[in-house]
């Protein structure tokens, strides 16, 4: 691997705003090294030596020879010109660049694209999106465990993963807030136990979604294999996967990293073998979550073809898309795309995917099943019915409608489990 490419590789692997300091210090040390090399091996040479200009490395050249470079990378980045500067060497050494940086690349005081503010921005798009998240999460958490109808092995597994959508939100803002809000700190090469455990709990959080969308694929699994067992006792084994899974990775993760590469702050993927310590674990759930996908959908496909369903051809089409796009974002399948590829494939459209689109996952995953749920909306629009015919009440017609209305709804909190099955089979 060439330095260029492992250059190219770690300013991927890191935060992207870091990407542009890495480059520049890791050419600088380059040039440093070969010019050291070279005034080491120099015995008659009359011409000009590797000279680092502030900017990137000129290359040793003959007396008379005209040198041209195109605008370094660095300069690429922020502006996106492929211009040349040129240097003459001479008796005296290397003569003045021309044209200068700011003519040939188009870089003055104000360049017209500035990277590090496009991530900047994004980072803002993203912090919406978690933000919004975060606060769709909450209540639908509060809407599960608040009405004791949705009770249920099936929401109780919803919440968890709410749980964990929220875990990750949070922990983007810790990391952020601990890398990014003090502007003098040099964040790209920080190294302190706040920095290091932020990025552990981010880490963490991470697992912890991917994990209960696993749960989620296997418990819908074996709702649509296993109809007449009761998924209650799994339960259990559902939080040793979802929560105990990744805190063992975690633990094994820290403990490589602060023996064997305890370096920055614990944000980069240069060790392969120890990133793989996270993402192999991750990319075997989205594999396995993925193939629950698969199955699944090939269990509508035969229900809707079986002569019991009934229907047109476009009706059971139409329901099967829908239960497709219900599955998605459930099932984390937006994430397949990259979970596969190196990390250096496709940065800014994994960006998009994981940061911008997973922002905003939470929200939609609690919009579906919750807020947008047929049984969700019944029973809200049901006590919010009673509420406003209480306030209506004298004090002593409402202890009476509350009584009554209390004999109504034991019959219905005696059954409510069934709901819960019947709604997550019917997917």
């Amino acid at each position: 691997m060439t330095l260029e490419t492992q250059a190219h590789t770690r300013a991927c692997s890191i935060h992207p705003e870091c990407a542009i300091i890495s480059e520049h210090m890791e050419a600088q040390e380059a040039c440093i090294k070969l010019r050291r090399t070279e005034s080491r091996n120099q015995s008659e040479w009359m011409g000009c030596g590797s000279e680092w200009d502030g900017i990137q490395c000129w290359p040793r050249a003959e007396m008379g020879q005209v040198v041209n470079l195109s605008c370094a990378k660095i300069l690429q980045l922020l502006t996106h010109t492929q211009g040349h500067v040129f240097r003459n060497c001479t008796k005296d050494g290397w003569s003045e660049i021309y044209p200068a940086y700011t003519m040939a690349c188009d870089f003055g005081e104000e360049p017209e694209y500035d990277e590090t503010s496009y991530f900047s921005t994004f980072r803002r798009v993203y912090t919406a999106g978690y933000a919004t998240s975060l606060v769709s999460l909450i209540l639908a958490i509060f809407v599960f465990t608040a009405f004791r109808k949705f009770h249920c092995t099936r929401n109780y597994i919803h919440i968890n993963l709410f749980a964990s959508f929220i875990l990750r939100a949070s922990a983007v803002f810790i990391k952020d807030a601990v890398l990014f809000t003090d502007e003098t700190l040099d964040h790209c090469f920080m190294s302190t136990v706040a920095c290091k455990s932020a990025v552990a709990f981010f880490q963490f959080c991470i697992l912890t979604n991917y994990f209960w969308l696993l749960v989620e694929g296997v418990y819908l699994q074996s709702l649509l294999a296993l109809t007449f067992v009761s998924q209650s006792k799994y339960f259990w084994w559902y939080i040793l996967t979802g929560w105990g899974v990744p805190s063992i990775v975690l633990t094994i993760w820290v403990l490589m990293r602060n023996f064997y590469d305890d370096r920055v702050c614990w944000d980069d993927t240069d060790n392969p073998f120890i990133w793989w310590i996270l993402k192999g674990p991750i990319t075997a759930s989205l594999l396995v979550n993925f193939l629950i996908f698969v199955n699944v959908i090939r269990i509508l496909v035969q229900k809707l073809r079986s002569p019991a369903v009934g229907g047109s051809d476009t009706g059971n089409f139409m329901r099967l898309a829908k239960s497709t796009l219900f599955l998605i974002p459930l099932f984390g399948m937006h994430y397949t795309v990259f979970a596969f590829l190196p990390e250096d494939t496709g940065r800014d459209a994994r960006l998009y995917v994981e940061l911008g689109l997973g922002s905003f996952q939470g929200f939609v995953v609690a919009l579906l099943y919750c807020f947008l749920n047929g049984e969700v909306q019944a029973e809200l629009k049901r006590r919010l019915h009673k509420w406003h015919t209480q306030s209506r009440l004298s004090p002593t017609r409402q202890r009476i409608t509350l009584t009554q209305i209390s004999m109504l709804e034991k019959p219905e909190g005696q059954g409510a489990v069934a709901p819960c099955l019947a709604s997550g089979a019917s997917i």
